[in-house]
Parts: C-alpha cells; structure tokens; sequence
C-alpha cells in the first residue's frame, strides 16, 4: 500500500469512525480523512434517548475516541464540515471552502429523524426529534416534573423517551398510529410486555390513533407552539411539548447527486460496494443483501460490523487480495425502566412464538418459521439473548421444550446438534 491513496469516510458516526480505525488496524497507510457535518468528535447515539438524555452520560462519556487518537493515527478530521456534492467522474466531493480527491469514498451518512408532516403540526415549535446531540441539548431542558409531553411514536426511541421522561417526573402519553407499540418490530407478546411495564410506570398509551395532529397555541394563521393534539376519533390531547420518534430516513441524498443505485437505502452488492466501484456505503443508509433477499438495518452494531467489512476489503483491493462478502449478524438492544431488551436476529416471516418466563420481569420471546428459529427477544434474560444469538448465527434452532421448561438451563440447547 502507497500513501498516494486516499480513503474518504463521509459520515464521522459509529460506522465512520470504526471504519477508519479499522484501516489503520489492518495496515493502511494511505492517507484518510474523516467528514462529519456535526461539530462533535465522533459518538455514540444510542445512549442519547436513554443515559444521556436522563443525565445519567455527559458528552465526554459519549465521545468514542479523543482528538490524540486521530491525530496518531494520522486521520484527518473535518467536522462540521458538510458535504455538499460528490462528483464520481473526477473522483472528488465538495464543501463549501474546498474539493478533495479520494481513491476510495466510503458513505457512512446515517439517517436522519422523520417528523411529522406541516399538515400534522410538523413544523409548530415545541416538537422535538431525537437524532443528535443538538437534538438532545435542546429537548432536555423542557424535561421538567410536573410537565405534560406527548410522544408520538411506539417504536424503540419513543419508548425509550417515554421512560425517561416518566422516570423524570413528567405527566407522559404516548400515542401510535398503528394498532400496537413495537408494531414493527416485535410480536404482540413482546408489545404486551412493554405497554404493561410503561403502564405500571403511569405511561397512558393510545394504540390505534389512526391519526396525530398537533395543536398550535395561535389561531392567527402563524405556526406557534404545541400545546396538544387531536387524535383521528377527534379526542383532544393537552400537552406542553411532543416528541417525535416516527422512524429514520436513510440518507441518501449525496449518493442521488452521484446517480448511485439507491434501493431502500444506498443499494450495495455482497462486498458492501455501490454501484460505483469507487464509492462504499455502510450502516443505516444501506441496504445490502441477506438471506435471497434485500435489507437495510437501523443498528448500531450493523454500522459497525459492514464499517469493518469495508475497511477489510478496500485493504484487500489495495493488496491485489480478494474481497469478503459482507454477512450480516443482526441484533439490537434497548434501555427502558429497568429492562435491558436484547433482540438477536430478525423475526421476518416468523409463524409462531414460544414464550419463556424466567419470572421476576425477566422473559424472552423465541421465533419460529416451521422449525427454524429466526430472532429472539430477551427482556433482562440475558443468557437466552446469548443463547438465541449464537444458535441464529451457527444456522441451529432451539427444541420449544427445552425453551418454555425453564427448570432446564439453555445452555443445553449448544450442545445439540
């Protein structure tokens, strides 16, 4: 390798900042340079909707690395540093001061929060997405006891906000449009564990709204400020603040600039390469394929596992090697109360649910395709998360038996064939 080449990383979040950590880890002393368009060095995200947002992380806590090690490693760092355009003909980008050449362009653009539509008070103050520090810095200080907020969103980030506000003292309803919490994500098992947890917490939850518009506190044709919300049956919410937490876009605007094929994401082959044999993409902006189909992950531990796979094979490329499919493992987690819920793999076409209660709050929910286990939810069981996970990713499943009998350790399940 030659440090005549040159690796851009577009996106200085988890993915971005693995990746070029990993580049050095594997011997690439070309130079690398790091954009992200926050002013922050890079950090972690999902402890904003939970520690840092409780006051329980400050921002050095969510800092992955310090400024010594980038400059070590000879990374250079561009925060707060837009890209505006990326012109694959010349192998350049642009922001606005400077254009620069790269040999390899990595996006590792994450996503950004959805809200609301205008029509549905999307653009009223007092509505806040969780997404970055600054979302962070500027929802916090209407965190105070006594306030009502309206969440709208059942998903992992309203729930996680709807406990930390609760936890916080606050007079807290969460609102879904679709007929359950986690809707998308989890079985009615799983939805049922958690609406009665956040319940037994004095969360009020509306499941089934239909509907969500937020109520301004101008009728003079100006925007103004949340103060409630009608529901699509026509009952009316008051509130001081909402919190948005309706899901991620992918971002994929720089790679629609660069006419790359985007599908569901920035679409990516088996080597997490686009449809420029010049330009990478990993993380939350991608999808990728996985198991005959197509995917695109909202995980930190995918950002980090195809930020390494990328890295491994512009290095194999750089070596005249040959290049690795990426695989993914996929699994999730999330802080609420105190739960710690673990998913371990991806219950896509599941058929069935076997429900193991270890008691005292801990469960794990196993799904079923036939005989085949696909994913695992585990709340505060710990040792069916790590079971289930190593199971999914070996192509092995578990005897339902063996699950529901919790007189019998999983860790029998291994041993088996």
């Amino acid at each position: 390798m030659s440090k005549a080449e040159h690796v851009v990383v577009v996106g200085a979040g988890q993915g971005g900042a693995t990746l070029v950590q990993r580049l050095r880890e594997l011997g690439y002393d070309g130079t690398l340079t790091l954009i992200g368009a926050e002013p922050y060095l890079p950090y972690q995200r999902p402890p904003l909707s939970k520690a840092y947002l409780l006051g329980d992380m400050d921002l050095n806590g969510l800092t992955l690395r310090p400024q010594s090690f980038y400059d070590e490693q000879q990374i250079a760092l561009k925060l707060g540093r837009p890209v505006l355009a990326i012109n694959p003909a010349s192998q350049t980008i642009s922001l606005a001061e400077e254009s620069i050449a790269y040999d390899h362009l990595v996006l590792a653009t994450g996503g950004d929060a959805a809200c609301l539509p205008a029509a549905q008070g999307g653009e009223l103050a007092g509505l806040y997405p969780i997404r970055g520090i600054d979302d962070i810095n500027k929802l916090e200080p209407q965190i105070v006891a006594g306030r009502k907020v309206l969440i709208v969103g059942g998903g992992y980030i309203g729930l996680e906000a709807a406990a930390v506000c609760s936890k916080r003292g606050l007079d807290v309803t969460l609102v879904v449009a679709s007929e359950r919490i986690l809707r998308r994500v989890a079985a009615p098992e799983t939805s049922d564990y958690f609406r009665q947890l956040h319940q037994s917490h004095g969360v009020r939850i509306i499941e089934g709204a239909q509907s969500v518009t937020l109520i301004g506190d101008k009728d003079d044709g100006t925007a103004g400020h949340v103060c409630g919300a009608r529901l699509g049956n026509g009952e009316e919410l008051e509130a001081n603040f909402a919190i948005c937490g309706i899901g991620l876009k992918p971002s994929v605007e720089l790679a629609e600039i660069a006419g790359l094929t985007l599908e569901n994401g920035i679409r990516t082959d088996d080597f997490s390469c686009t449809s420029d044999p010049h330009i990478w993409a990993a993380g939350d902006c991608t999808s990728f394929p996985y198991r005959g189909g197509r995917i695109r992950l909202e995980s930190v531990g995918n950002a980090i596992d195809q930020a390494k796979a990328v890295a491994g094979n512009i290095v194999a490329i750089l070596k005249g090697e040959a290049m690795k499919p990426y695989i993914a493992k996929p699994w999730f987690w999330s802080d609420q109360y105190d739960v710690k819920f673990q998913i371990a793999g991806l219950n896509s076409g599941y058929d069935r649910v076997i429900i193991r209660d270890s008691g005292e709050g801990a469960a794990s929910h196993w799904y079923y395709k036939g005989e085949e286990l696909l994913a695992v939810d585990a709340m505060n069981d710990g040792r069916a998360y790590m079971v289930g996970k190593r199971l999914i990713e070996a192509g092995k499943t578990a005897d339902p038996a063996v699950v529901t009998n919790t007189a019998i350790d999983l860790k029998v399940l291994m041993k088996r064939g």
